[in-house]
C-alpha cells in the first residue's frame, strides 16, 4: 500500500442527462415578438397622425370603411339579412329583402319602367360623382399651395350626391369677418373646384351655413349672411369658367346645422358644394 502512495487519482465524471417532453419554455418568445409587433404597428399610426392633413386622414379613413351610402335602397348581399339592416320594417326571409311591401312595390315599379340606357346612365354619373372625391384627393400631393386649399375641404357621398364642404379655419378664412367678401384662400378653392367639376354634367347645390352669433344682437345676422355667401360662392364659380345653367338652387341655412359641438366655433362656417344626382 505504501509503494502506491504516489499513484494518480481516479476522477470520475458523471454526466446529467436531462428527459424532457421536446422543446418547451419558448411561449414568452411568441408573446415578446407579439407585443413588439403592436407596438411598432401603434408608432407607426402616431406618426402617421402627425404627419398626414385632416384631408388625408379621411381619405385612410374612407379606404378602410367602404360603408360609404351610394344607393338610396340598401345595398344587396348575400349574409344573414340578404342587404338589409335589422330596423327595416318588414324583412322577408324567403326573399333576402327588407322594407315594406308598398317600397318593394314602388321599387320594382321604377326599375322595371327605367330602360337599360337610363340604368347606365345612372351608373356613370355615380362613377362621375366617385371620380370628382378621388380627383381632390390626389390634388393634395400636387404642392404646397393645394395641400393648403385642400386643408378647408372634405367630401362625403350621400343619397343627395356628392357632398364637397368647404370650411373656415381659424387661421384662415373663407370670408371677412362678419361679411361676405371672399377672401384670396376661397377665390383660389372656387378655381379648383370649378377645374374639377367640369368632369360632371350633373347639377349643382350650393348651400352656405355660418356659425351662430350672440342673442344679445338687435339683428342677427345668420340667415342674410348664409344666403349671401352661398351667392358669392356661386359668382365665384361662375367667374371661374363653371356654366351658370348647372346651379340648380342657392341656399342660406343660416345656422340650423352646426357640425361642432361650440356653435359659434369658426369651423361651422362653411359652404357645400353638391354635385346632385340625376334623379334629384
Amino acid at each position: 500500500m505504501a509503494g502506491q502512495s504516489n499513484a494518480a487519482p481516479v476522477i470520475i465524471k458523471r454526466k446529467k442527462i436531462i428527459k424532457g417532453g421536446g422543446h418547451h419554455g419558448g411561449a414568452w418568445k411568441v408573446a415578446y415578438a407579439d407585443f413588439v409587433t403592436a407596438m411598432m404597428a401603434f408608432f407607426m399610426l402616431m406618426w402617421l397622425l402627425n404627419a398626414t392633413t385632416e384631408k388625408q386622414r379621411k381619405g385612410i379613413a374612407d379606404y378602410f370603411n367602404p360603408t360609404i351610402p351610394i344607393n338610396r335602397v340598401s345595398g344587396g348581399g348575400d349574409g344573414a339579412f340578404g342587404g338589409e339592416s335589422i330596423f327595416s320594417e318588414q324583412t322577408l326571409a324567403r326573399a333576402g329583402m327588407g322594407g315594406s311591401t308598398e317600397d318593394t312595390a314602388q321599387g320594382s315599379a321604377i326599375e322595371s319602367s327605367q330602360s337599360p340606357e337610363v340604368s347606365q346612365a345612372g351608373e356613370g354619373q355615380d362613377q362621375s360623382l366617385e371620380e370628382v372625391s378621388k380627383i381632390l384627393s390626389a390634388k393634395g400631393g400636387e404642392s404646397m399651395t393645394m395641400e393648403r386649399l385642400l386643408r378647408h375641404v372634405v367630401t362625403r357621398v350621400t343619397d343627395e350626391g356628392l357632398v364637397i364642404e368647404v370650411f373656415d379655419l381659424q387661421d384662415a378664412p373663407l370670408f371677412e369677418q362678419d361679411n361676405d367678401v371672399p377672401t384670396q384662400t376661397l377665390k383660389d378653392i372656387a378655381t379648383l373646384m370649378s377645374e374639377v367639376l367640369t368632369i360632371t354634367i350633373n347639377k349643382v347645390s350650393v348651400d352656405g351655413f355660418t356659425r351662430s352669433y350672440p342673442i344679445t344682437l338687435i339683428e342677427n345676422p345668420v340667415w342674410d349672411l348664409s344666403a349671401d355667401r352661398a351667392q358669392a360662392m356661386r359668382r365665384l364659380l361662375e367667374d371661374a369658367g363653371m356654366d351658370g345653367r348647372r346651379f340648380a338652387r342657392v341656399i342660406g341655412h343660416a345656422d340650423r346645422n352646426p357640425v361642432a359641438e361650440n356653435q359659434s366655433s369658426v369651423r361651422n362656417n362653411r359652404l357645400e358644394i353638391i354635385l346632385l344626382r340625376a334623379d334629384r
